[in-house]
Parts: C-alpha cells; structure tokens; sequence
C-alpha cells in the first residue's frame, strides 16, 4: 500500500482508496482522460491565483507611487514613508508572483 496524491485536491491518499477520504473525487471509475482533465483544471485555476495577485500587487504599486507624488505629503510625513512602503510592497509581491509564473510554467 502506497500513498499518492488525488488528482483533484493533491492531498495524500492510499493507493487502494476508491474515494478521496478529502474531497470525494472518485478514482476507482475516473478514466486517464478525467485524470488528465483534473490536472489540467487545478493547474488552469492556480495560474489564474497567481495571476490575480500579481493584478493586485500592481495595483499596490501604483496606488503607493500615486500617493507619494500626487498625496500633497512632503518627504519624511508618514503619509510619504507608507505610500514608500506599500509602493516597495506591491513591487517585491509583483515580482515574486511573476517568479512563480515561470516556476509554474517550467513544472510542466
């Protein structure tokens, strides 16, 4: 008896287990074609995840930069040091989903 991961949650189950003890996903009668639909689906869903954060994180970024020029704040107001520091946020979040796009991608 082996452990693998459902196709529909990735979580743990035993080899032997018709059900997803998790999710309910039915492997006994799920054919190679929904097997392979599944996965194509989960990974379709968490490209479009990460894709929204990085939606988000731009906006962040902008909306930091917005407020550090245009805010009417002067260097050194707290306004100007947290438009700073949601710009830097929103910039490092967009980066860091952008790297796991491509780590995404190259996985396939």
């Amino acid at each position: 008896m082996a452990l693998i991961d459902c196709p529909s949650c990735n979580k743990k189950i035993s080899d032997k287990a018709q059900n997803c003890q998790h999710c309910g996903f039915t492997l006994g009668t799920a054919s190679a074609e929904d097997l392979a639909r599944k996965k194509s689906l989960n990974l379709y869903l968490k490209n479009q995840k990460i894709q929204t954060q990085s939606m988000i994180a731009m906006l962040l970024f902008v909306a930091g930069f917005g407020f550090m020029y245009w805010g009417g704040a002067l260097p050194g107001d707290l306004q100007h040091s947290l438009a700073i520091g949601v710009a830097i946020i929103g910039f490092v979040w967009y980066i860091i989903n952008r790297v796991r796009l491509i780590m995404l991608k190259r996985s396939n």
